[in-house]
């Protein structure tokens, strides 16, 4: 019980430390989690809520980044801009098959 109380503490401290941080956090363990059913199963909402919380995430990333820039800029810059590139080619790829 202890295990769960120190991360339901640790949760609820990220979120009123740095909000933005932790809904992009949110989204993006979400995209996962929808990537992961479009895996399994094959049907295009999964795959396209998906591919949409990625590109919300990157973005809101990129732009929290430009307006407070952190000390690892350049590393979070490039991780977003190398997650908003392979959704838009998951879109791109989804345009393809319709």
């Amino acid at each position: 019980m202890r295990y769960w109380h120190f991360w339901l503490n640790s949760f609820i401290l990220s979120s009123q430390y740095n909000p933005p941080r932790f809904v992009e956090l949110l989204m993006l363990m979400l995209a996962i989690a929808m990537l992961g059913i479009a895996t399994i199963m094959p049907d295009r909402p999964y795959m396209v809520l998906g591919l949409s919380l990625v590109v919300g995430a990157s973005i809101s990333i990129l732009v929290r980044e430009a307006i407070a820039p952190s000390p690892q800029t350049k590393i979070t810059q490039l991780t977003a801009l190398i997650l908003l590139f392979i959704s838009l080619y998951g879109f791109a790829d989804l345009l393809q098959t319709l």
